[in-house]
């Protein structure tokens, strides 16, 4: 179906998702929602990749700690999301993104795109859930997981600007995952794929969405 849909994570906590599934999908692509919860952005990002041919979910990882979050892109909502992930933890995010993977699964190979808070649990998906590749925006936690290892193909994105993540961070993780394509953006900022933030570039969002959208081609179609 489309539009919102319930979950079962294996723990049996019931999670709500949006879902957008065309005529004639044969892949999935699973999308991990930033710390302002699955919100229009995040519903377009899901119409945006159904329109592309996929069947496209973003399980609402929040409603373990609160339903039907969506915040806005400032201050208050960075500090409130902030604290929602932190309640939540990875452990947790990763049991509701591997409900959607599941439900999602039965179209075909299934890969894993997230942002910020979702780059960070799609990094440690491509360790540890049935994805056939992975592919994480901004994902603060990425640099202190190097030890989780890549189970599938996997790309990340980055804006040379993001305070949060250092350059001289990201420059450690492909000495230590040599198969991991990682892209870093001239001039673009933590965020820069969100249309609705200041940090929106839309030059870096353009090419990141080219390289994902090629990647993601060869590697679901790969994996049917």
């Amino acid at each position: 179906m489309d539009g919102p849909i319930e979950l079962e994570a294996s723990d049996g906590h019931e999670l709500s998702a949006y879902e957008q599934r065309p005529d004639g999908a044969t892949a999935s692509v699973v999308i991990v929602q930033e710390i302002f919860g699955v919100n229009s952005h995040i519903r377009s990002v899901v119409d945006r990749y159904a329109a592309a041919g996929y069947h496209a979910i973003a399980p609402a990882t929040f409603d373990r700690v609160e339903r039907d979050v969506e915040l806005d892109y400032d201050g208050p909502g960075v500090e409130r999301g902030k604290e929602l992930a932190m309640g939540i933890g990875m452990e947790k995010a990763l049991l509701d993104v591997a409900a959607a993977v599941a439900h999602a699964s039965v179209t075909g190979p299934v890969g894993i795109v997230g942002y910020c808070f979702g780059g960070s649990v799609a990094w440690l998906a491509a360790a540890q859930l049935p994805v056939s590749a992975a592919v994480g925006y901004y994902g603060g936690a990425v640099l202190g997981a190097l030890d989780s290892v890549p189970q599938v193909p996997t790309m990340l994105h980055f804006g040379e600007f993001d305070a949060g993540i250092p350059l001289h961070g990201v420059a450690k993780i492909q000495p230590a995952h040599p198969d991991v394509a990682v892209h870093i953006y001239d001039g673009a900022d933590h965020g820069f794929n969100c249309d609705v933030r200041a940090s929106f570039h839309p030059g870096a969002a353009e090419l990141a969405r080219e390289r994902t959208m090629t990647f993601l081609s060869e590697y679901l179609a790969a994996a049917e």
